[in-house]
């Protein structure tokens, strides 16, 4: 996994802003899906699209999604051009995993333009401050949050409950139609532990709840745990959560993450349309950075070119134009592609067969189709 390290030269692609913004060529109106209202991920697209009107004249709509399903459909059906979205609209999607491993869903082809890699923002467990939990094993037998049609939180939270050596078996699992649901339960008492962002807005809301919140610690040297839990979610790395609520300003906890929000369209999306948008986050970077905690992870130089989701074609020129896109970056995307296309020809072959149990042959047929290709299997 690498990332473009070369301050300079972000810095030569950054400045200059007022000017690079009139070679921005972008429609009047664009749509971008994003979590609920509140988190971290909605609040900083409207602040993305704050500047890129004010830049370009472009209106940015940001819609709210629940969940990855509500998040996706919209970005399938072509209604709107992008989505600001996490693990499951992007990796989920493009595995046809969980909830898109329905027939009416299936292997998507995803596409990435650019991930916040902040690198100090956890992607975590908020447990509520009156328990007393410190580590992950201290949730065997409390109440779970499991949000419906929402895989990239409730895979997440099986992964750190594998991190501790725990399953859904040893914990009560509550379930809720949507993120912010299950964040009022949490300040309500009537769930304990929730996935989140630590920099989103319901977790420094219930942070100032009477429950309060609080991060269980990570152990950064137990290397076994860990291997535990990215044998659930590969997409995952350690970082110290420093920002975030009852983080800031702290020493931090030790913990993981991975990007969020990560900006994604469809392979067959404009690549001119990419490019320009591509464009528009990275020029546009400075005007927006610092206006909502975590933004900071969208600069160039924070970029990881050889994460799980491939790459658009249209950011790829981006890229190559400001020199920072390699061979291996190239060769890493290739593959990515190729996954892709096993997984829909196995998709397509089942469709012919048209199976009974389509869930349990499904599952099935994913699992044999990445391991006959040599691909790591998950899920």
């Amino acid at each position: 996994m690498k990332r473009v390290r070369d301050a300079a030269l972000g810095l030569a692609v950054l400045l200059g802003t007022g000017a690079q913004a009139q070679e921005i060529d972008l429609p009047r109106q664009l749509s971008w899906t994003a979590y609920d209202t509140g988190s971290g991920g909605f609040n900083q697209a409207v602040a993305i699209g704050g500047e890129i009107q004010k830049a370009t004249g472009t209106s940015l709509r940001v819609l709210p999604g629940k969940n990855d399903v509500s998040r996706t459909e919209p970005l399938r059906q072509g209604r709107v051009q992008f989505s600001a979205t996490g693990v499951g609209g992007s990796f989920m999607a493009q595995e046809g995993a969980f909830e898109f491993g329905e027939q009416k869903w299936g292997p998507q082809p995803i596409r990435l333009l650019l991930a916040n890699n902040s690198g100090d923002i956890g992607l975590s467990v908020a447990v509520a401050g009156d328990l007393g939990i410190e580590s992950y094993a201290d949730l065997k037998g409390k109440r779970i949050a499991w949000i419906t049609g929402a895989p990239g939180l409730n895979v997440n939270m099986d992964a750190y409950l594998a991190y501790a050596g725990l399953t859904w078996d040893d914990v009560t699992r509550v379930d809720f139609g949507g993120y912010s649901a299950s964040w009022q339960a949490l300040m309500d008492g009537q769930v304990d532990a929730v996935f989140t962002s630590t920099n989103s807005g319901p977790a420094y809301e219930a942070a100032s709840s009477p429950r309060g919140i609080s991060w269980p610690s990570m152990d950064p040297n137990d290397d076994e745990a860990f291997e535990r839990l990215t044998t659930i979610a590969p997409f995952f790395s350690k970082t110290r959560m420093t920002v975030g609520a009852n983080l800031d300003g702290t020493e931090g906890v030790d913990g993981a993450a991975y990007p969020y929000p990560v900006l994604i369209a469809m392979a067959e999306t404009e690549e001119d349309l990419v490019y320009n948008m591509t464009k528009a986050m990275i020029e546009l970077f400075p005007t927006y950075d610092g206006k909502v905690p975590g933004i900071s992870g969208w600069a160039l130089d924070r970029q990881n070119f050889e994460w799980v989701v491939p790459y658009h074609d249209g950011a790829i020129r981006y890229f190559k134009e400001a020199g920072v896109w390699s061979d291996a970056a190239q060769a890493h995307n290739d593959a990515l592609v190729g996954r892709q296309q096993t997984l829909k020809a196995a998709w397509d072959k089942l469709v012919a067969e048209n199976p009974e149990d389509w869930e349990a042959a499904w599952g099935e047929a994913r699992r044999k189709a990445l391991a006959d290709a040599g691909l790591q299997v998950v899920f």
